[in-house]
């Protein structure tokens, strides 16, 4: 889809121009193809550091040498950048951030990757060093914006105590270009989910029983095409208007289809039959949803009630069928699509935004409830993504809310897609809980 203002930076001829206007000139954003590999980091350089040594640390270290990255030249550039501060004591530690980032910040490439492990506040009694902890986070999201401009993002891990092995994977897609539109973004890094020993590193779904709803087009399509690179058997759901299309994901992904509209009374046990019949489920991922645009007063009942049976209400529906039934396994995933407008409200949205904020309650409360059984669940909230949906919007506003955020640019169906399967894998089983944005850190509500 045309973006303008990528398109004036990109051309030789109208770059000065666009230059001498004090237009953006957004970087053009790394993005990877195909499945995960093994060594994703080789030939990458990276740039180390720590306040003090910790198992944090050490194992995030550990992980990068086996993704095949080797430590930059202390004077030369930097593609990666891995900070510990969770060895902190003290406020005046926060000292050691600006000693290793104020050298480092002119050296790293475009775009770059960094990540800052920190322990979670809220495991000391100390108020000072809590404070600090904290402060490492208001650092990272400044250091994103900018850095944003090179089309580099720079991440947060809170790693608590006893989750030091499940740190691997949340590094290999933090720092790789999979994660070109998180940016700025807090991760909790937990032992709440019961661990299984089988973490692959590459075809890492294989095998796994997975069901899209919603798959037809959009997000849900590159959902399902993404998910089948690393291996996964899909079940594609959507209704029947889309049955064509959704064939034609089906048949891309080597799935089969599931016609059904999620919000009809018997879908639940419709959805519950099929699974069944192929042995249960591994990740189910909800996103189906309907967007219908009115301002509070203007709205009439039936889109409010539309938006909440659609993009809620059929979540919390099929899910008890799912759950109770024993069809969900364990070790499983539970993946929701949530919003930007879900965390930062939006004018004439009331009845989206409620929906898309209910849903992050719903997979904190499920993933309490679910963690002794090893399944994890998290919401995932794009920002401005280049779908049909968003070229609707007028020329101006369209090319204005591109801009709103650090990298200045809005992000592909791709980038969702690649969030949702690194959520769906065995190596995020130490997030849990929580919601993500895929917004390239967006300015408002960020």
């Amino acid at each position: 889809m045309s973006d303008l203002l990528s398109a004036l930076s990109r051309n030789p001829l109208l770059r000065p121009l666009a230059k001498r206007a004090g237009l953006p000139a957004p970087q053009r954003l790394s993005r990877s193809e195909g499945p995960y590999e093994e060594r994703p980091f080789a030939g990458r350089h990276v740039a180390c550091g720590a306040i003090n040594a910790t198992a944090a640390g050490d194992a995030a270290q550990a992980a990068l040498h086996a993704a095949g990255a080797s430590l930059a030249d202390e004077h030369g550039p930097a593609d990666l950048a891995l900070f510990d501060a969770s060895g902190m004591t003290a406020v005046s530690d926060l000292k050691a951030l600006y000693e290793f980032f104020h050298p480092l910040v002119p050296r790293l490439s475009a775009n770059a990757r960094v990540l800052v492990l920190t322990a979670p506040p809220e495991e000391t009694e100390d108020s000072g060093l809590a404070a600090a902890r904290r402060a490492v986070e208001g650092f990272t999201r400044s250091l994103a914006k900018e850095i944003g401009k090179r089309g580099a993002t720079a991440n947060l891990a809170y790693v608590e105590g006893g989750a030091e092995n499940r740190i691997d994977g949340l590094l290999r897609f933090l720092l790789s270009p999979r994660s070109a539109y998180v940016d700025g973004q807090p991760f909790r890094v937990s032992a709440r989910a019961r661990l299984n020993g089988s973490m692959p590193l590459t075809a890492t779904l294989q095998g796994k029983r997975v069901l899209v709803t919603g798959a037809a087009q959009g997000l849900g399509a590159a959902i399902a095409r993404r998910m089948a690179e690393e291996g996964a058997r899909l079940v594609c759901l959507d209704i029947a208007a889309s049955r064509q299309s959704l064939q034609d994901v089906a048949d891309a992904s080597g799935g089969e289809i599931l016609l059904a509209d999620v919000s009809a009374a018997d879908a639940p046990q419709r959805i519950a039959g099929r699974l069944a019949a192929l042995g249960g489920v591994d990740v189910i991922v909800h996103n189906a949803g309907v967007l219908r645009d009115k301002t509070l007063a203007k709205m009439d009942e039936r889109l409010w009630d539309l938006s909440l049976a659609v993009n809620l209400e059929a979540i919390v529906r099929i899910d008890r069928e799912l759950i109770e039934g024993g069809l969900l396994h364990d070790h499983g995933r539970l993946i929701c699509l949530s919003s930007i407008s879900g965390v930062a409200g939006n004018v004439g949205q009331t009845n989206y935004s409620a929906t898309k904020a209910g849903v992050i309650g719903y997979v904190a409360s499920r993933a309490r409830q679910l963690a002794p059984r090893g399944i994890t669940a998290n919401a995932v909230a794009p920002g401005l993504i280049e779908t049909p949906m968003m070229m609707s919007m007028p020329f101006v506003f369209r090319e204005i809310s591109r801009r709103m955020n650090s990298l200045s640019q809005s992000g592909v169906p791709r980038d969702v897609a690649e969030l949702v399967t690194f959520l769906a894998t065995p190596g995020a089983s130490g997030v849990s809980g929580q919601t993500i944005r895929v917004c390239g850190q967006n300015l408002i509500g960020a």
